[in-house]
């Protein structure tokens, strides 16, 4: 796989804008953050560890955090947002459904935290 810009240029024009959203505020809250991958994914990487990872599945928009912990911060405030689904790793949802920026951001924030520690 590519880079996050190589992943972008390639999305559905109907994926890329919720896609590309998280991707921008992950760079505003880490600046630092550089492409490069995680897990064999497109993703931003800070201080050498994957940070956050969007990706483009069969039925879902998947963001990787590459952290249960860091999903696990902002569990609750999803839990009343339609069409936002968790797992022990990853957030999914549809484009129609994006996940909220404040979320996006207390994500990074919480995965920064734990590179940092």
């Amino acid at each position: 796989m590519g880079t996050v810009d190589d992943l972008l240029a390639g999305l559905d024009p109907a994926d890329r804008p919720s896609i590309e959203r998280v991707y921008e505020i992950a760079r505003e809250v880490v600046p630092e953050a550089e492409q490069g991958l995680g897990y064999g994914m497109p993703a931003l990487v800070y201080r050498g560890k994957p940070l956050i990872s969007v990706m483009r599945a069969k039925k879902h928009i998947g963001v990787y955090p590459f952290s249960p912990d860091a999903v696990s911060a902002v569990a609750g405030m999803l839990a009343s947002h339609p069409g936002i689904g968790l797992d022990k790793g990853t957030i999914r949802f549809q484009p129609d459904h994006p996940i909220p920026d404040d979320v996006v951001r207390a994500l990074v924030m919480a995965r920064r935290d734990q590179i940092e520690r």
